[in-house]
């Protein structure tokens, strides 16, 4: 494979003058399933190989992908890409540039222990099948059922005419689940997602019945749950919650081709944004998370890269492009869904730090108040405006934790709503899924518990 890389990197350099070449290839075993109430509606498996090339000609970017590997083929696709930016750069106002980027040659080998390629795919529906049999048979109340399940494992190459060659194993295997739940006119909605880098033994784990029932559960014990208040009220904010905040509310905002698009945080590098309680950032080394790997897609080595320290903004993620406008060093946050997209910036596992509070001492100053346990969604804008949606929340009254409350969400302005942390928790929790950006990565999100001295809900007047 290196041998047909470096070919197609040479004929970029040799014939083109390119300024930047790169080539992404991938062999990739995929499977992918949709059921609905127990009834399998799709379902997809087998091998993607693809070629990915970028170069850099006149300061402009050409792109093409490929889905073979082909020598004759790739020498063609390059060629229409170096002609492609030849084209663009005499559109230009300003070329684009790259910061440096070390030399890596490296072979990343990943060791797990079931291997989802070798799981045939009726233990794979059996799966699947056996949880949505599990919250459909919880309770008579529940409605619809839906499982979306994707396993995705094997080989891609990176190669630059600068020297770096790198070859990473890659495994994902991730499963969502979503069930609805109904009485006397009442529409209650829960959600799960389960991720892993490990392997197929995370159903081990999280077996079909117990993740199963843990949404069913929470599907039917909001039925009696009551409306929440709208208004403005103090909150407990549980990991998962805190996550997606963290991630919609902040994160995006931080990613530094968003940043330069206008986000809120553009003038405020260096500047305080927050309560000095709160220490965010993004890291691609955490072990095991399912927004971990070695190397980006642009060959950089991934980090732990701080993002707010003691409430102060201190930095942002980068590519090598902005990184260049920024005069920073990258961060290895570029990142492409396969061969058919370029890479952008991305998070990777963006995360709260805790601190030394326990939930008790959380709850226990809050006379009356919200705990927003679990979350059902979530949205951001680049003026830092935010809004979450909760699928599992709480009374707090008088310091402890009370009756259920359904249909609630959470809203306003991220660094108004950061100002207002005055306590965090000392437990830590960690949550995987999939965030869309035109293109779809894995990442995961969290944190510790938190709480907010008020924030604006929304329910019922």
């Amino acid at each position: 494979m290196e041998d047909i890389l470096s070919k197609v990197i040479d004929v970029a350099v040799q014939k083109f003058a390119v300024e930047y070449a790169e080539i992404r290839a991938q062999k990739l075993f995929k499977t992918m399933l949709t059921l609905k109430e127990e009834r399998v509606e799709a379902a997809k498996q087998g091998i993607e190989n693809g070629v990915a090339l970028r170069v850099l000609v006149n300061g402009a970017w050409g792109f093409a992908s490929v889905g073979t590997l082909d020598a004759e083929t790739l020498i063609s696709a390059v060629s229409d890409a170096c002609r492609m930016a030849k084209a663009a750069s005499s559109r230009l106002r300003k070329p684009i540039k790259l910061a440096k980027a070390e030399a890596v040659e490296d072979k990343v080998s990943m060791k797990f222990g079931k291997d989802p390629s070798k799981i045939s795919i009726e233990e794979k529906i059996n799966t699947t099948l056996s949880m949505s049999k599990t919250i459909l048979g919880y309770d008579s109340r529940i409605k619809s059922c839906t499982i979306d399940y994707l396993d995705l494992t094997g080989t891609t190459w990176f190669m630059n005419n600068e020297g770096t060659c790198i070859e990473q194993d890659k495994l994902y295997v991730w499963s969502r689940l979503l069930a609805t739940a109904t009485k006397a006119g009442i529409f209650t909605f829960s959600r799960e997602e389960i991720g892993s880098t490990a392997g197929y033994e995370v159903f081990d784990v999280e077996t079909p019945e117990i993740v199963g029932e843990r949404v069913a559960k929470r599907a039917v014990e909001q039925l009696d749950a009551k409306p929440a208040k709208g208004g403005t009220f103090p909150a407990v904010l549980g990991p998962n919650v805190v996550g997606v905040f963290v991630h919609e509310a902040f994160g995006h905002l931080a990613e530094a081709d968003l940043t330069l698009s206008g986000s809120i945080l553009l003038d405020k590098l260096g500047k305080k944004i927050a309560s000095k309680l709160v220490t965010f950032y993004d890291d691609g080394t955490i072990e095991g998370a399912f927004g971990s790997f070695e190397y980006d897609d642009e060959g950089v080595p991934t980090e732990k890269t701080l993002l707010v320290k003691d409430g102060v903004i201190v930095g942002l993620m980068h590519n090598r492009e902005t990184a260049k406008k920024f005069g920073v060093e990258p961060t290895g946050n570029a990142r492409a869904e396969d061969f058919r997209f370029e890479p952008i910036i991305r998070m990777r596992n963006t995360v709260m730090e805790p601190k030394d509070h326990s939930f008790e001492e959380l709850v226990e100053d809050v006379k009356f108040g919200y705990y927003f346990k679990s979350f059902r969604g979530g949205e951001a804008n680049l003026d830092g405006t935010f809004q979450v949606g909760i699928q599992e929340a709480y009374e707090i009254v008088n310091g402890e934790v009370g009756a259920p409350i359904r249909n609630a969400s959470i809203s306003g302005n991220t660094v108004g709503t950061l100002m207002k942390i005055d306590a965090v928790g000392k437990d830590f929790e960690l949550n995987p899924g999939r965030c869309g950006k035109g293109q779809t990565a894995f990442v995961c999100d969290g944190g510790p518990h938190i709480r907010v001295k008020e924030v604006l809900v929304g329910g019922s007047a």
